[in-house]
């Protein structure tokens, strides 16, 4: 929970401020909602919301899904590729299991309810952006990131200002902290969602006269309407902030982002079968991920002897694979005797590296090439799995 909500939810319309050791906040809630800060120390001191050191008492472990929208597509199409299909018996119900995974519950939360019920207790994991993670969970250590990279909803959470007027020649971070205007009186207004990760980024870099504010439907207009001089906003490909005559500028990104599978620390710990389940998901996961974009190719070409061929394979870049290529016999009956005068090669290409491929084979003697994608590549424990024994302690 933002540690400005609870002040945000009993006020319609009222300024009040707050104070931490070194931040001091005003507030003015109405139909926008501003955030300003002056610094006095040089360090930025968090306060986390108390979390109960036991977990709730329940035997299933809960999972939460994105509820609407693209990352919600993208994750049921991520567990799916993964044989985790998740079955709903009413498209209207929050509630669902996967099959495979029996003690298991899925909930279609928000994005941020989700961050926000891995730290109450009521969910154990979540499928949710990075830039989430960040901005509800401010960097509690009960969450725990299990994967970082589950390859969709890239995005990154950017600084942009008006491309015209007094910003026309100010293309950086350190040349928009420099610019004389701002002042205590005149600060430089910037319209966000970020409340948490916005202060304290500005924060870190220097700019002392800023104030938040958060306002209803498209960020990119605020600079035009006069209501900001910047905004703070995710971005994909930067084309709306273009249409809008906005740009990014150097050293403004506050945050990369993409999917994440994040866990709550006490849950994998103390809740029974939740370390085990997150170990699955997580191998499923790293193997398909793996996997993608990954062809077999398979050849077969006249040889003396399997280390023969495997040489000549090997005088060739682009058919190493993954860790050398695998050679063996092929056996046919010519004049009533068994006879290996062909050998097969099988081996992993990228897709990118594929048609070179095939033509190295042709030139050193292959023929009758197949080439199949790969579903899954499971390779020894893989390291997102020790890393999150180390994280736990164990």
């Amino acid at each position: 929970m933002s540690l400005l909500q609870p002040y945000f939810q009993q006020c319609a319309s009222a300024a009040f401020s707050i104070s931490f050791p070194s931040h001091s906040f005003y507030v003015s809630v109405s139909k926008r909602t501003f955030i300003s800060y002056c610094s006095s120390q040089s360090q930025t001191a968090l306060v986390d919301s108390p979390v109960d050191s036991k977990i709730a008492e329940r035997d299933e472990i809960r999972l939460g899904l994105p509820s609407k929208g693209r990352m919600a597509a993208d994750t049921l199409d991520l567990l799916k590729d993964c044989q985790l299909s998740v079955k709903q018996v009413n498209p209207r119900q929050y509630v669902a299991q996967i099959p495979q995974l029996s003690n298991l519950e899925v909930w279609f939360q928000r994005p941020k309810d989700i961050v926000r019920k891995l730290l109450s207790g009521d969910l154990d994991l979540g499928i949710v952006g990075l830039d989430t993670v960040s901005e509800y969970g401010q960097g509690n250590e009960d969450l725990i990131i299990v994967h970082d990279a589950l390859d969709y909803g890239d995005c990154r959470l950017s600084l942009a200002i008006p491309k015209y007027g007094i910003f026309e020649n100010i293309n950086s971070l350190r040349e928009l902290a420099e610019m004389p205007q701002w002042t205590v009186e005149k600060p430089l207004r910037v319209a966000t969602g970020f409340i948490y990760l916005g202060p304290k980024f500005m924060k870190e870099h220097g700019l002392k006269h800023v104030i938040f504010s958060t306002a209803d439907g498209a960020l990119e207009a605020a600079p035009a309407m006069g209501i900001a001089d910047a905004i703070l906003d995710l971005v994909s490909s930067g084309t709306t902030l273009r249409e809008n005559n906005l740009k990014e500028i150097e050293g403004g990104v506050v945050l990369e982002s993409q999917a994440v599978l994040v866990a709550s620390r006490k849950a994998l710990i103390q809740r029974k079968g939740a370390l085990d389940t997150t170990h699955e998901i997580l191998e499923r996961f790293e193997a398909h991920l793996r996997a993608l974009g990954q062809f077999t190719v398979t050849a077969n070409m006249r040889g003396g002897s399997a280390e023969e061929v495997a040489e000549r394979v090997l005088t060739q870049p682009s058919l190493a694979g993954l860790q050398g290529p695998t050679v063996c016999p092929v056996f046919c009956k010519r004049d009533g005797k068994v006879t290996a005068d062909y050998y097969a090669i099988v081996i992993c290409v990228p897709k990118k590296a594929l048609y070179k491929s095939v033509q190295q084979l042709r030139a050193i003697g292959g023929s009758g090439v197949l080439i199949s994608p790969l579903t899954y590549i499971f390779d020894e424990e893989t390291p997102r799995w020790r890393e999150l024994l180390s994280k736990l302690g164990i």
